[in-house]
């Protein structure tokens, strides 16, 4: 009697009807039984919308459909007590093929059942009408088309208000009620297994529905969400950016991907977490918006992973740009405010460099157990925290701290010291004073962390670091960072030690060896400079004279031995004592140029530039010679400044070439400039545009000759010039 291929009455089940057999009559209802069929609430038509909470039908002139039906397309057909087709729906007429001209009045056993099952679906029927009891299963149809399908049914009696029996059949195809039911429940165990959290919202962002892995992820047990914000549910999270991204889901259904949220949830309250969040808009089959649908993934290990790989690379720039900054020139101090620039604000609010005192002075430093630690500061860097900048002292002052000091002990020790947590019996022992601790106190700083300043084996001093605004505390890997930058930091502040004490000894002899003139000599009046170079830790070898002569005469000198250091200032002064003995001759100006380009020949192949001249003031005249110096510069009242037309020469140390003598006349009121080429030679200025600056200077009213080199030396000498400087400026008196 089965049907090929196909069971019969697959899955039958008798349930007993007793909602599904009130009768319009209990109601007082009038509704056609087919009506009531197709509205898909036989049990009870009457029954209102808002008690599924949905829109009610006062609200709105009709609900808007489910599209659950609409998937099942299901039929419905109504027979009368001897099985004839009384009601055939149009979604029946799709399921079986018949239209309802070709169904109505026919044998429902005859038309839709093949022979080999009539007697099976007669048992059937007659047990529904005579038993009440319905019955569901799934059964072999023969299709219009003669073909064969198995339909699911839910089959039940119906009594109208005269007693009469009808048979109710609702009807859908078989497979796409399983795959319904197959989807239903792979999505209820999908859900329910999830490692992922998966939450419904309805439109108005309150949770409809969540899944276990939510319940764990958030510690709020399932039935606590139902109703509630994320906000609501989660105190802790900062959920705002998440909600209003919802509401632009709802509103353009364009899903938002791996949205990132931190905050602290019921499940660990003690600690910050993190996850990806989801979102999509949520629609039936026919459309409408159901809600919102998020998928909540805990990423706090990768968070955490994040946040230490970033830290990680800023370190390694801030490394690198400790390379590049600090140890850019070879001066002390500048090298040291490199240090703390680099310092704040990318690793602390506060930095202080701070060099033993005997160090800055050349001497190795070894402190006892209770031997206090002499410091002088070198730099103080506090943008936000000016209390802190009071407390450490200002550049170059030295000030000396006990040997129970952290700062003490960290340069006696050679090890790093770190208070993560400051207290204030820690700030008496940072402070350099009960005065110093309270201005820290009053900054506000809560970690500590000091490294030695180690170079060659030696300590130098410490890089002092504090926090004030950040309220992170140091941690070891700050402890690192510090280590680097002080490893690399001291090397730079070492080279640039040893390079300030070398120059400062090659400076006091370049000092030693330079005149010390009166102001007024032999008609003359005299003013004169010398300074350093700026960009370099060596002196170099230039330098000027004024000897007097016979006769009231007076010597002018002026030259620049080529190269720096110990050496050009050996050289300097070893030209000057030439200088003075051959002036001792009233020798021609050019004749002693001679002289001395001679005695270079066992000056280690020296090569200087020297301007000679002789002032006269009984012939009113200067007689100069050139040995590849440049030109002085004549200055008379009412007239513009001017080059001096000299032949050039060449410098001593190249031989071979004679000099030339020249004779410029000098009335009273004429002055006369002799400078170096350091005043006036640039790398990035043509020297011709720098001599014109030289004479546009000048070309002013007459003034005090300590101001015109204080001018001459502030506008055109750049700080970081690679050159010294030397000036020579004389004025003719009148006679007495």
């Amino acid at each position: 009697m089965d049907a090929p291929g196909f069971p019969v009455a697959e899955n039958t089940k008798k349930t007993k009807t007793t909602e599904t057999t009130k009768t319009t009559a209990d109601t007082g209802d009038t509704t056609d039984t087919a009506d009531t069929a197709d509205t898909g609430n036989v049990d009870n038509p009457g029954r209102s919308a808002d008690a599924e909470g949905v829109e009610s039908p006062a609200d709105e002139a009709a609900l808007r459909p489910g599209g659950l039906l609409d998937v099942l397309g299901v039929a419905s057909v109504v027979l009368d007590a001897r099985g004839q087709i009384v009601l055939w729906s149009p979604r029946a007429e799709e399921l079986f093929g018949y239209s309802a001209a070709e169904a109505l009045g026919r044998f429902a056993a005859r038309l839709m059942v093949h022979e080999r099952h009539l007697d099976q679906v007669v048992k059937l029927f007659t047990d529904v009408m005579v038993d009440g009891e319905s019955w569901a299963g799934a059964f072999p149809i023969r299709h219009k088309d003669g073909g064969t399908r198995l339909v699911e049914f839910r089959n039940m009696r119906l009594l109208d208000d005269r007693g009469d029996a009808y048979a109710l059949g609702l009807c859908a195809d078989h497979g796409t009620v399983r795959q319904l039911e197959r989807d239903v429940a792979l999505s209820t165990r999908m859900i329910a297994q999830s490692p992922v959290g998966l939450a419904i919202l309805d439109t108005e962002l309150r949770y409809v529905s969540v899944n276990p892995a939510l319940e764990r992820l958030n510690g709020v047990p399932a039935e606590q969400h139902l109703g509630r914000t994320p906000g609501d549910v989660l105190p802790g999270v900062d959920v705002g950016l998440v909600e209003s991204a919802a509401r632009r889901v709802l509103e353009t259904g364009r899903p938002l991907i791996d949205q990132q949220v931190t905050g602290v949830a019921p499940a660990d309250a003690d600690e910050e977490r993190a996850w990806s969040v989801s979102l999509y808009r949520l629609e039936d089959a026919t459309g409408r918006v159901l809600g919102v649908a998020g998928a909540v993934a805990d990423i706090t290990e990768q968070h955490r992973a994040g946040i230490e790989a970033e830290a990680a690379r800023r370190r390694l720039a801030l490394i690198a740009d400790a390379s590049a900054r600090i140890g850019t020139t070879l001066e002390l101090d500048r090298t040291a405010d490199e240090l703390a620039d680099v310092a704040v604000p990318e690793l602390a609010d506060v930095a202080a460099v701070d060099l033993l005192e005997a160090v800055v002075e050349g001497r190795r430093s070894s402190l006892g157990p209770e031997e206090p630690a002499v410091f002088r500061a070198l730099a103080v860097r506090a943008p936000h925290a000016p209390e802190a900048s009071r407390a450490a002292g200002p550049p170059g002052q030295v000030a000396r701290y006990g040997p129970e000091r952290l700062v003490t002990r960290c340069v006696r020790t050679g090890e790093a010291v770190l208070v993560a947590e400051v207290t204030p019996a820690d700030l008496a022992r940072i402070a350099r004073s009960p005065e110093a601790a309270e201005l820290l106190a009053r900054a506000g700083v809560h970690s500590y962390l000091c490294v030695p300043l180690i170079a060659r084996g030696e300590v130098l001093g410490a890089l002092g670091l504090k926090r004030t605004s950040h309220p992170v505390p140091f941690d070891e890997d700050d402890l690192l960072l510090a280590r680097e930058l002080a490893a690399r930091a001291a090397v730079q502040i070492d080279n640039a030690r040893w390079y300030q004490n070398a120059r400062d000894t090659a400076l006091t002899l370049q000092r030693s060896l330079l005149p010390r003139h009166p102001p007024v000599t032999g008609g003359l009046e005299v003013s004169s400079r010398y300074q350093p170079a700026g960009g370099t830790s060596e002196v170099g070898g230039d330098w000027f004279d004024v000897i007097p002569l016979d006769g009231g005469k007076t010597a002018l000198v002026v030259g620049d031995v080529m190269g720096s250091g110990i050496s050009a200032a050996a050289t300097m002064g070893r030209l000057r004592t030439a200088t003075h003995t051959l002036a001792a001759l009233d020798l021609d100006p050019a004749r002693l140029l001679e002289y001395l380009d001679r005695g270079t020949d066992d000056l280690d192949q020296s090569i200087a530039t020297c301007v000679y001249a002789v002032h006269d003031p009984v012939a009113r005249q200067c007689r100069i010679a050139n040995a590849g110096h440049l030109p002085p510069v004549r200055l008379r009242p009412g007239r513009p400044p001017e080059l001096l037309d000299l032949p050039t020469g060449v410098p001593l140390g190249v031989g071979g070439v004679a000099f030339s003598t020249i004779t410029v006349e000098l009335a009273p009121g004429d002055r006369i400039v002799f400078y170096t080429d350091g005043l006036v030679e640039t790398r990035r200025d043509p020297l011709d545009a720098r001599l014109d600056a030289l004479l546009a200077l000048l070309d002013g009213p007459d003034g005090p000759l300590e101001d015109v080199c204080d001018l001459l030396l502030r506008t055109l000498h750049a700080p970081d010039t690679s050159d010294d400087v030397a000036l020579l400026i004389a004025r003719v008196l009148p006679p007495l």
